[in-house]
Protein backbone atom coordinates (compact mmCIF):
# COMPACT_ATOMS: atom_id res chain seq x y z
CA UNK A 1 0.00 0.00 0.00
CA UNK A 2 1.13 3.52 -0.74
CA UNK A 3 2.67 5.47 2.12
CA UNK A 4 1.11 8.86 2.85
CA UNK A 5 2.51 9.51 6.34
CA UNK A 6 5.35 11.59 4.96
CA UNK A 7 3.32 13.60 2.48
CA UNK A 8 3.40 17.38 2.55
CA UNK A 9 -0.18 17.31 3.86
CA UNK A 10 0.86 15.38 6.96
CA UNK A 11 3.93 17.55 7.47
CA UNK A 12 1.82 20.70 7.24
CA UNK A 13 -0.65 19.47 9.88
CA UNK A 14 2.06 18.27 12.27
CA UNK A 15 3.91 21.59 11.95
CA UNK A 16 0.82 23.33 13.37
CA UNK A 17 0.49 21.10 16.46
CA UNK A 18 0.90 23.08 19.67
CA UNK A 19 3.17 22.14 22.57
CA UNK A 20 0.22 20.84 24.61
CA UNK A 21 -0.66 18.34 21.86
CA UNK A 22 -3.67 20.23 20.50
CA UNK A 23 -4.20 22.33 17.38
CA UNK A 24 -6.05 25.08 19.26
CA UNK A 25 -9.83 24.85 19.11
CA UNK A 26 -11.06 21.28 19.38
CA UNK A 27 -14.48 20.94 17.77
CA UNK A 28 -15.46 21.52 14.17
CA UNK A 29 -15.06 19.11 11.26
CA UNK A 30 -15.42 21.90 8.73
CA UNK A 31 -14.70 25.23 10.45
CA UNK A 32 -11.44 27.16 10.36
CA UNK A 33 -10.53 30.55 11.84
CA UNK A 34 -7.46 32.76 11.74
CA UNK A 35 -6.74 31.82 15.34
CA UNK A 36 -7.20 28.14 14.66
CA UNK A 37 -6.71 27.34 10.94
CA UNK A 38 -7.27 23.68 11.72
CA UNK A 39 -9.08 22.27 14.73
CA UNK A 40 -7.79 19.37 16.79
CA UNK A 41 -10.38 16.95 15.53
CA UNK A 42 -9.85 18.06 11.92
CA UNK A 43 -6.15 17.35 12.38
CA UNK A 44 -6.76 13.98 14.02
CA UNK A 45 -9.23 12.87 11.35
CA UNK A 46 -6.85 13.87 8.58
CA UNK A 47 -3.80 12.27 10.19
CA UNK A 48 -5.70 9.03 10.78
CA UNK A 49 -6.71 8.94 7.12
CA UNK A 50 -3.06 9.51 6.19
CA UNK A 51 -2.04 6.49 8.26
CA UNK A 52 -1.07 7.86 11.67
CA UNK A 53 -1.64 5.67 14.73
CA UNK A 54 -0.85 5.59 18.43
CA UNK A 55 2.68 4.52 17.46
CA UNK A 56 3.33 8.05 16.17
CA UNK A 57 4.46 10.86 18.47
CA UNK A 58 1.94 13.50 17.25
CA UNK A 59 -0.92 11.13 18.08
CA UNK A 60 0.58 10.25 21.46
CA UNK A 61 0.78 13.95 22.31
CA UNK A 62 -2.79 14.54 21.15
CA UNK A 63 -4.19 11.59 23.11
CA UNK A 64 -2.36 12.75 26.23
CA UNK A 65 -3.86 16.22 25.76
CA UNK A 66 -7.38 14.83 25.30
CA UNK A 67 -7.02 12.61 28.37
CA UNK A 68 -5.96 15.63 30.44
CA UNK A 69 -9.12 17.43 29.29
CA UNK A 70 -11.28 14.41 30.01
CA UNK A 71 -10.05 14.13 33.62
CA UNK A 72 -10.44 17.88 34.18
CA UNK A 73 -6.77 18.82 34.33
CA UNK A 74 -7.18 20.91 31.20
CA UNK A 75 -10.02 22.38 29.14
CA UNK A 76 -10.60 22.67 25.43
CA UNK A 77 -10.60 26.36 24.43
CA UNK A 78 -13.84 26.23 22.44
CA UNK A 79 -16.75 28.52 23.20
CA UNK A 80 -19.36 26.69 25.27
CA UNK A 81 -22.38 25.96 23.09
CA UNK A 82 -25.76 26.60 24.72
CA UNK A 83 -28.05 24.43 22.58
CA UNK A 84 -27.13 21.23 24.41
CA UNK A 85 -25.25 19.95 27.44
CA UNK A 86 -21.74 21.17 26.60
CA UNK A 87 -19.95 19.20 29.32
CA UNK A 88 -21.58 15.95 28.23
CA UNK A 89 -20.89 16.71 24.59
CA UNK A 90 -17.24 17.49 25.38
CA UNK A 91 -16.78 14.19 27.22
CA UNK A 92 -18.37 12.38 24.26
CA UNK A 93 -16.07 14.07 21.73
CA UNK A 94 -12.91 13.53 23.76
CA UNK A 95 -13.73 9.91 24.58
CA UNK A 96 -14.55 9.15 20.96
CA UNK A 97 -11.29 10.52 19.61
CA UNK A 98 -9.23 8.86 22.33
CA UNK A 99 -10.83 5.51 21.56
CA UNK A 100 -10.24 5.93 17.83
CA UNK A 101 -6.52 5.68 18.60
CA UNK A 102 -6.30 4.02 22.02
CA UNK A 103 -8.85 1.57 23.42
CA UNK A 104 -7.49 1.20 26.99
CA UNK A 105 -8.23 4.62 28.47
CA UNK A 106 -10.43 3.86 31.53
CA UNK A 107 -12.34 7.14 31.52
CA UNK A 108 -13.01 7.07 27.76
CA UNK A 109 -14.24 3.50 28.17
CA UNK A 110 -16.46 4.60 31.03
CA UNK A 111 -18.07 7.13 28.70
CA UNK A 112 -18.64 4.33 26.20
CA UNK A 113 -20.17 2.14 28.91
CA UNK A 114 -22.67 4.85 29.84
CA UNK A 115 -23.73 5.36 26.24
CA UNK A 116 -23.93 1.60 25.69
CA UNK A 117 -26.32 1.38 28.64
CA UNK A 118 -28.57 4.06 27.16
CA UNK A 119 -28.58 2.50 23.69
CA UNK A 120 -29.15 -1.01 25.03
CA UNK A 121 -32.38 0.11 26.72
CA UNK A 122 -33.53 2.04 23.64
CA UNK A 123 -33.06 -1.10 21.50
CA UNK A 124 -34.08 -3.64 24.12
CA UNK A 125 -36.39 -5.70 21.88
CA UNK A 126 -34.37 -5.19 18.68
CA UNK A 127 -36.12 -2.03 17.51
CA UNK A 128 -35.63 1.56 18.58
CA UNK A 129 -38.01 3.12 21.12
CA UNK A 130 -37.44 6.82 21.70
CA UNK A 131 -39.33 6.87 25.01
CA UNK A 132 -36.98 4.18 26.36
CA UNK A 133 -34.01 6.15 25.06
CA UNK A 134 -35.15 9.29 26.91
CA UNK A 135 -35.87 7.34 30.09
CA UNK A 136 -32.47 5.61 30.08
CA UNK A 137 -30.71 8.87 29.18
CA UNK A 138 -32.30 10.62 32.18
CA UNK A 139 -31.28 7.79 34.49
CA UNK A 140 -27.68 7.52 33.26
CA UNK A 141 -26.90 11.21 32.77
CA UNK A 142 -29.31 12.68 35.36
CA UNK A 143 -30.89 15.03 32.82
CA UNK A 144 -33.15 14.96 29.77
CA UNK A 145 -31.56 14.90 26.30
CA UNK A 146 -31.34 18.41 24.90
CA UNK A 147 -30.22 19.53 21.46
CA UNK A 148 -30.11 17.60 18.19
CA UNK A 149 -26.88 15.82 19.04
CA UNK A 150 -28.51 14.07 21.99
CA UNK A 151 -32.21 13.88 21.15
CA UNK A 152 -31.07 11.88 18.12
CA UNK A 153 -28.05 9.74 18.99
CA UNK A 154 -27.03 8.78 15.44
CA UNK A 155 -23.94 10.95 15.09
CA UNK A 156 -20.30 10.32 14.25
CA UNK A 157 -19.34 10.41 17.91
CA UNK A 158 -21.77 7.85 19.29
CA UNK A 159 -21.43 5.50 16.33
CA UNK A 160 -17.63 5.62 16.53
CA UNK A 161 -17.49 5.44 20.34
CA UNK A 162 -19.51 2.23 20.50
CA UNK A 163 -17.62 0.33 17.78
CA UNK A 164 -17.08 -3.22 19.09
CA UNK A 165 -18.41 -2.20 22.50
CA UNK A 166 -21.89 -3.75 22.30
CA UNK A 167 -22.93 -7.38 22.40
CA UNK A 168 -23.70 -8.83 18.98
CA UNK A 169 -27.51 -8.76 18.88
CA UNK A 170 -27.61 -5.19 20.18
CA UNK A 171 -24.98 -4.13 17.69
CA UNK A 172 -27.05 -5.61 14.86
CA UNK A 173 -30.17 -3.77 16.03
CA UNK A 174 -28.21 -0.53 16.21
CA UNK A 175 -26.84 -1.15 12.72
CA UNK A 176 -30.33 -1.65 11.31
CA UNK A 177 -31.51 1.57 12.92
CA UNK A 178 -28.54 3.54 11.57
CA UNK A 179 -28.87 2.16 8.05
CA UNK A 180 -32.57 3.07 7.93
CA UNK A 181 -32.07 6.45 9.59
CA UNK A 182 -33.60 9.00 7.21
CA UNK A 183 -30.99 11.69 7.83
CA UNK A 184 -27.92 9.46 7.88
CA UNK A 185 -25.11 9.92 10.40
CA UNK A 186 -24.80 13.44 11.78
CA UNK A 187 -21.46 15.10 10.87
CA UNK A 188 -20.72 12.48 8.20
CA UNK A 189 -23.56 11.91 5.71
CA UNK A 190 -26.97 13.55 5.73
CA UNK A 191 -29.15 11.08 3.77
CA UNK A 192 -30.42 7.55 4.33
CA UNK A 193 -27.48 5.19 3.96
CA UNK A 194 -29.57 2.60 2.14
CA UNK A 195 -29.69 4.96 -0.86
CA UNK A 196 -26.15 5.54 -2.20
CA UNK A 197 -25.59 8.70 -4.27
CA UNK A 198 -26.47 8.49 -7.95
CA UNK A 199 -23.41 10.50 -8.97
CA UNK A 200 -20.29 8.53 -8.04
CA UNK A 201 -17.91 11.30 -9.05
CA UNK A 202 -18.96 13.71 -6.33
CA UNK A 203 -18.19 14.97 -2.84
CA UNK A 204 -21.48 13.38 -1.77
CA UNK A 205 -20.18 9.96 -2.81
CA UNK A 206 -17.01 10.54 -0.81
CA UNK A 207 -19.08 11.39 2.27
CA UNK A 208 -21.22 8.29 1.77
CA UNK A 209 -18.05 6.20 1.60
CA UNK A 210 -16.95 7.92 4.81
CA UNK A 211 -20.12 6.72 6.54
CA UNK A 212 -19.56 3.15 5.33
CA UNK A 213 -15.93 3.35 6.49
CA UNK A 214 -17.18 4.33 9.94
CA UNK A 215 -19.61 1.41 10.07
CA UNK A 216 -16.96 -0.99 8.74
CA UNK A 217 -15.06 -0.48 12.01
CA UNK A 218 -17.59 -2.80 13.65
CA UNK A 219 -16.10 -6.30 13.49
CA UNK A 220 -19.35 -8.27 13.92
CA UNK A 221 -19.64 -10.40 10.72
CA UNK A 222 -23.43 -10.02 10.69
CA UNK A 223 -23.03 -6.25 10.69
CA UNK A 224 -20.47 -6.34 7.91
CA UNK A 225 -22.86 -8.50 5.88
CA UNK A 226 -25.42 -5.69 6.10
CA UNK A 227 -22.97 -3.48 4.18
CA UNK A 228 -22.77 -5.77 1.14
CA UNK A 229 -25.02 -3.43 -0.82
CA UNK A 230 -22.37 -0.70 -0.41
CA UNK A 231 -19.64 -3.02 -1.69
CA UNK A 232 -21.85 -3.89 -4.68
CA UNK A 233 -22.37 -0.17 -5.35
CA UNK A 234 -18.62 0.40 -5.27
CA UNK A 235 -18.00 -2.47 -7.67
CA UNK A 236 -20.65 -1.17 -10.06
CA UNK A 237 -18.78 2.12 -10.18
CA UNK A 238 -15.37 0.64 -10.83
CA UNK A 239 -13.52 1.96 -13.88
CA UNK A 240 -12.89 -0.34 -16.88
CA UNK A 241 -9.22 -0.53 -15.87
CA UNK A 242 -10.21 -1.95 -12.45
CA UNK A 243 -9.51 1.25 -10.52
CA UNK A 244 -11.89 3.77 -8.91
CA UNK A 245 -12.23 7.47 -9.57
CA UNK A 246 -14.50 9.62 -7.36
CA UNK A 247 -13.59 12.66 -9.48
CA UNK A 248 -11.89 15.95 -8.77
CA UNK A 249 -15.03 17.28 -7.01
CA UNK A 250 -14.34 14.87 -4.13
CA UNK A 251 -11.28 16.88 -3.10
CA UNK A 252 -12.27 18.24 0.32
CA UNK A 253 -9.11 18.47 2.40
CA UNK A 254 -10.42 15.75 4.73
CA UNK A 255 -10.64 12.44 2.86
CA UNK A 256 -8.63 13.74 -0.12
CA UNK A 257 -5.96 14.62 -1.20
CA UNK A 258 -3.79 11.72 -0.13
CA UNK A 259 -0.96 12.32 -2.58
CA UNK A 260 0.79 15.67 -2.80
CA UNK A 261 -1.13 16.72 -5.92
CA UNK A 262 -4.01 15.75 -8.21
CA UNK A 263 -2.62 17.52 -11.24
CA UNK A 264 -2.45 14.13 -12.92
CA UNK A 265 -5.61 12.04 -13.33
CA UNK A 266 -3.53 8.93 -12.68
CA UNK A 267 -2.61 10.19 -9.20
CA UNK A 268 -6.23 10.98 -8.35
CA UNK A 269 -7.33 7.51 -9.42
CA UNK A 270 -4.58 5.91 -7.33
CA UNK A 271 -5.74 7.87 -4.28
CA UNK A 272 -9.37 6.88 -4.84
CA UNK A 273 -8.46 3.25 -5.46
CA UNK A 274 -6.26 3.12 -2.37
CA UNK A 275 -9.06 4.40 -0.17
CA UNK A 276 -11.79 2.17 -1.60
CA UNK A 277 -9.57 -0.93 -1.69
CA UNK A 278 -8.89 -0.53 2.04
CA UNK A 279 -12.62 -0.27 2.68
CA UNK A 280 -13.37 -3.34 0.58
CA UNK A 281 -10.79 -5.29 2.56
CA UNK A 282 -12.49 -4.30 5.82
CA UNK A 283 -15.80 -5.40 4.33
CA UNK A 284 -14.27 -8.80 3.54
CA UNK A 285 -14.49 -8.37 -0.24
CA UNK A 286 -11.73 -10.14 -2.14
CA UNK A 287 -9.76 -7.74 -4.33
CA UNK A 288 -7.49 -8.18 -7.29
CA UNK A 289 -3.90 -7.13 -6.75
CA UNK A 290 -3.64 -3.44 -7.60
CA UNK A 291 -0.41 -1.53 -7.89
CA UNK A 292 -0.34 1.82 -6.09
Amino acid sequence: MKEFKHSRWAEHIISQQKDDGSWGFFHGLGIATKKSPITTEQALRRLQILGYTMDDEPIQKAVSYMHSCLVGENQIPDRREKLHDWDLFTSLMLSTWIRRFYSDDPLANHTAERWAEVISHALLDGSYHHDRYVKAYKRVFNKAPRGGRFVDFVSFYTVSLLANFLYDSLEEAMFDYILNHEVGIYYIYESCLLNPPENFKSKQASRFIGAIELLSEYSNPRCKAKLKYAADWLNRNREPDGMWDIGSAAKDGVYFLLSDSWRLEETRKKDCTYRISRLMQRLGVKQDNIEF
